[in-house]
């Protein structure tokens, strides 16, 4: 069994983005490529974004910290800490409002 405080991590890589070039930091804390199930912990510097991408499968966004906003096409969602958003099965992307952390959680078939 392994346990961690998301918290704590999310402190630490929000940290991070606020430094890097990108404004983003992330960590794989459960799953991976080898896996069906992968949840990554994805932070985001207030006006960083994830450009528009594909669906890699069925995907949950779970907002820890901050607020973002996820769109997809011309529809848009926006999500605060204790929100659960569904990821469109379509081109999308992810912007951080404020400087924000979220746990995404990707099902591969």
């Amino acid at each position: 069994m392994q346990k961690f405080s998301l918290e704590a991590r999310a402190h630490e890589h929000l940290e991070k983005a606020r430094s890097a070039p990108s404004g983003r930091s992330a960590e794989t804390v459960y799953g991976g490529h080898e896996h069906h199930l992968r949840q990554t912990l994805v932070t985001l510097r207030a006006g960083a974004e994830l450009a528009e991408h594909e669906n890699p499968g069925e995907a949950t966004l779970l907002v820890l910290h901050g607020r973002v906003r996820l769109r997809s096409g011309d529809t848009s969602w926006d999500g605060m800490s204790g929100d659960f958003l569904v990821v469109p099965p379509a081109r999308h992307a992810l912007a951080a409002i404020e400087d924000a952390a979220v746990l995404l959680t990707v099902a591969k078939v």
